[in-house]
């Protein structure tokens, strides 16, 4: 499975005390670079959170943010009986001594402090909590990743399908060089050198000549390179894992054959395919900067 750096995901859950929301996103990045943004109070299960993102992730600028909200101190709570009856206690008590006193209404009883008791949660709830919708969206963000990654991988295939047509395409302009310039030598030289020396003499500057020139643009060894990275390349992508730093070397491997094969080229096709070449890399070279 081939992963892209980039994706998005989110998962939440309500507590008695409140409702939790985390959320991931990411871009891609040399490395693993985690930015976790929390409340707080939730601050102590920060490094849980971080292992938890390393041990699916290797690459890429993960940012994480959760949310903690609280919910009204009106809702869902309830009374506090045993603070109630004790303040029920002291207003007979003041009452009893201070007759003229006047009695705690409701409003009162519920503004002091403790008598309405809000849920909480313990900390050993929140860190489990935050744990499952963790890996509920590294689950889903996974999934989006690899379906972003198998896009990224049928681009790349079709992009090294189009380079090796082209690398095919150019083999047979080479011979036709050669022979196009053996003709053009040769009926130079007859008219230079005529009768000024032997035929043998000029038959062997003539072989001299073409033997140089086919050297000079000989891309036999190029275009073995090229067929050779382009395999390799199909290997890693059926392979699939980690395989942007490996796909990053081979694009800077074709596109220094297909520099090679423009500054040999002694035919427009050739120098027409070399430029298609270093376009497709170029394209190809951009798109596995997302892969993890």
């Amino acid at each position: 499975m081939i992963l892209s750096m980039t994706g998005y995901a989110t998962a939440s859950a309500e507590l008695d005390s409140g409702s939790l929301t985390l959320e991931l996103r990411a871009v891609n990045h040399r490395y693993l670079d985690i930015q976790l943004r929390m409340p707080d109070e939730l601050r102590g299960f920060e490094n849980t959170l971080r292992e938890a993102v390393s041990a699916q992730l290797q690459r890429g600028k993960v940012e994480c943010r959760i949310n903690y909200a609280a919910r009204d101190a009106q809702s869902g709570a309830a009374l506090n009986r045993g603070l109630l009856q004790q303040l029920a206690a002291w207003d007979r008590e003041v009452r009893d001594a201070l007759p003229d006193a006047l009695s705690l209404s409701v409003a009162d009883v519920l503004r002091w402090n403790g008598v309405l008791e809000t849920p909480s949660a313990s900390a050993e709830e929140l860190r489990a909590v935050l744990l499952e919708l963790m890996q509920e969206a590294l689950q889903e963000f996974s999934a989006s990743r690899a379906r972003e990654g198998e896009k990224l991988k049928d681009f790349l295939l079709q992009r090294v399908e189009k380079i090796e047509m082209l690398r095919n395409g150019v083999m047979p302009h080479v011979p036709a060089a050669i022979a196009a310039y053996e003709l053009k030598l040769t009926t130079r030289l007859r008219e230079a050198m005529q009768n000024a020396q032997s035929q043998d003499i000029w038959d062997e500057r003539i072989r001299q000549e073409i033997t140089l020139f086919a050297s000079k643009i000989d891309v036999d060894e190029e275009l073995s390179r090229l067929a050779s990275h382009l395999t390799e390349m199909r290997r890693v992508l059926a392979q699939g894992g980690a395989v942007g730093k490996r796909l990053d070397f081979l694009m800077q491997e074709l596109n220094r054959e297909a520099n090679t094969l423009g500054s040999k080229s002694v035919d427009a096709e050739v120098s027409r395919s070399a430029m298609e070449m270093k376009i497709l890399i170029e394209q190809m070279r951009e798109q596995i900067q997302n892969l993890e």
